[in-house]
């Protein structure tokens, strides 16, 4: 499989320009989609804006100069995601990768104890030896609990030092969504209730502005007001 992709066939959700070079990496395998992740060294090079060449960012890397959810990156075509909070400490650098209303990732600058932990949705649960209950969370994070105190769907705030549940956010009516995927990847709406769909298709998210969309395509960021900073709307 190659390693690089041409810029023109990149995915539309990267933020790059597509006719300055014919080439831009590709990200290997890993928690995200190619659709909604972009390889280490692009995103240091591309959005951060860490350095001017492909070189000089894979010497960051190299350096483990660069953090993704609180570790050092060791590959640069590793895959960066939706709602990775990426850091440069020697640069005093950190983001958190969203999407923009037009539904392109986007790096918002963060300070402080945000740059500590990061948003995750409740993609399946599993019964694990001991009858305890193992969270499987988006963006390849797994928890172990003792009590089955939460419902898939729902988003914790999550520590990057001892994977600590800081905050829980259900999904239902009143809270805040950002939509992941779909034609309306990047929205911020409020929910206003659940549908049940009794058949195999996927239960549905009504809003309040009289949109809905799958249960899958939304991430809660927020109980009545969004937890996380938002990208500034596009002009």
């Amino acid at each position: 499989m190659s390693d690089h992709m041409k810029r023109l066939a990149a995915p539309r959700s990267w933020p790059l320009k597509r006719k300055v070079n014919v080439w831009v990496a590709k990200q290997t395998a890993g928690a995200h989609s190619i659709e909604y992740s972009m390889p280490a060294v692009t995103v240091l090079r591309d959005m951060v804006g860490a350095c001017d060449t492909a070189r000089e960012a894979k010497r960051i890397i190299g350096n483990r100069e660069m953090f993704v959810d609180g570790k050092a990156v060791k590959n640069p075509k590793a895959p960066v995601g939706f709602m990775d909070v990426i850091t440069v400490p020697k640069m005093g650098l950190a983001y958190r990768m969203l999407l923009t209303d037009k539904g392109k990732l986007t790096l918002v600058p963060i300070e402080g104890d945000e740059a500590g932990w990061e948003l995750c949705k409740i993609e399946d649960k599993t019964v694990v030896k001991g009858g305890k209950i193992q969270l499987n969370l988006s963006g390849g994070r797994n928890i172990v609990l003792d009590k089955n105190d939460y419902k898939c769907g729902d988003s914790l705030k999550v520590a990057f030092d001892g994977q600590k549940v800081l905050d829980h956010y259900p999904l239902a009516g009143g809270s805040v969504v950002m939509i992941r995927e779909g034609s309306q990847a990047g929205s911020v709406k409020t929910v206003q209730s659940l549908e049940t769909v009794r058949s195999s298709a996927s239960n549905l998210v009504l809003f309040t502005d009289g949109t809905e969309t799958v249960v899958r395509n939304c991430i809660v960021i927020g109980s009545n007001s969004p937890a996380i900073k938002l990208p500034e709307a596009s002009q």
